[in-house]
């Protein structure tokens, strides 16, 4: 019988990588409800493809017309956050694929490892915002997560067939994105325009726009320690603009191991659904002789200070990842929307870490007023700021 899917953020770039996937494997892989947020005509055009059992869309403001576009259909249709966490504890799902971008996403992957479920993690900041209390339930549910994202697919396929062998740290390789040659005052005049051209991945708006800050990277970062049990000292970061290594692991006996691969997350999506197989597919093959160079160099940490201020959240722990978080996903729709300037996003999630309420233990609730609470500190510096302009 082939694995019945539950897609969280179908009509997002990740989302619609999944379904290209799902629709080369009807053998292996069924569509069983399809989830998205407020993208209701491409969600109507799944549906019609793919046939699933159920659709979610998380805007209630959209359920008549959801309903209306899948009448001629056998499809159940649903709205709200209620919904989808229901949904994907249903006992028709076998694997959940994670891929709601932000904090919106974290309920429900949260319901999802409770039910015990399979997640394809492709929602960084799921593990960014509530680490240790998805571990503590992963453990209790017998839930399996893995990773979707490239870099901590390569830490995962690396780390195969190692149990016991101690790890001296890893490394996660950044392109440093579309502004790596650019200088700190030529940054203060990039437009969202430029910072969305990503010179190697085929990424949403929120995640390109992380990734010319080097934000991506660190909530990546965050993510490692908790997916790989590791301390922040034995996470590094380096900038590879050839986007061809993936990550690296250094093991305790000088050894390193690395995965590589051309940049193409329909790879790390279908090896996460397919794990511990590797189904053959028609992908894009590394050709080794075709890379003429590989570089490596440091972070420019004084340039790109969003990678410093995540490093500093995950060494603080508590609810600091999530303040980094929620003030990061204001600053990028604000730059976004054109009201601030890119190197005012660091000042936001600066400001918005400083002038926030610290707990070192915070439970799921805590976690939700913090979001809430940081998201309002880090709007109220946004309109400070245009009010300067």
């Amino acid at each position: 019988m082939p694995e019945r899917i539950a897609l969280l953020g179908s009509t997002g770039s990740i989302g619609t990588q999944s379904l290209n996937i799902i629709s080369k494997y009807p053998e292996r892989f069924v569509v069983e409800v399809l989830i998205a947020g407020n993208n209701i005509d491409l969600l109507i055009q799944q549906a019609h493809k793919f046939q699933p059992d159920s659709v979610v869309i998380a805007n209630p403001d959209h359920y008549l017309q959801l309903k209306e576009g899948l009448y001629s259909t056998n499809i159940k249709v649903y709205a709200g956050n209620e919904a989808i966490e229901q949904v994907v504890t249903s006992s028709t799902v076998d694997v959940v694929i994670a891929s709601i971008v932000g904090y919106s996403g974290v309920r429900p992957t949260i319901a999802a490892i409770k039910a015990g479920k399979k997640i394809a993690l492709a929602n960084k900041e799921t593990l960014v915002v509530a680490g240790e209390i998805i571990g503590r339930l992963v453990r209790e549910s017998g839930s399996i997560i893995i990773p979707v994202d490239s870099e901590h697919s390569a830490i995962f396929q690396c780390l195969l067939g190692e149990s016991g062998n101690p790890i001296e740290k890893i490394t996660l390789t950044a392109s440093g994105g579309p502004f790596l040659n650019l200088s700190e005052e030529m940054l203060k005049n990039v437009k969202p325009c430029d910072a969305l051209k990503h010179p190697n991945w085929n990424m949403g708006c929120k995640v390109t726009i992380d990734s010319a800050s080097l934000m991506n990277k660190g909530l990546e970062v965050i993510e490692a320690k908790w997916l790989f049990n590791l301390t922040p000292e034995q996470i590094s970061v380096i900038i590879h603009p050839q986007s061809i290594i993936h990550s690296f692991v250094h093991f305790a006996d000088g050894s390193v191991k690395a995965q590589l691969g051309v940049p193409d997350m329909r790879i790390p999506i279908l090896y996460a659904l397919s794990y511990p197989e590797r189904l053959q597919s028609d992908l894009p093959r590394l050709v080794l002789k075709d890379c003429k160079t590989l570089t490596f160099s440091d972070p420019d940490v004084k340039k790109f200070r969003n990678l410093t201020l995540a490093f500093e959240a995950l060494k603080r722990g508590g609810n600091m990842p999530c303040i980094l978080n929620a003030a990061n996903e204001m600053a990028v729709r604000a730059f976004l929307d054109e009201k601030i300037g890119f190197t005012q996003m660091p000042e936001i999630v600066e400001h918005t870490m400083e002038d926030s309420l610290f707990s070192p233990s915070p439970d799921l609730d805590f976690l939700e007023a913090t979001d809430r609470s940081a998201r309002e500190t880090a709007l109220r510096f946004i309109n400070n700021l245009q009010k300067e302009r």
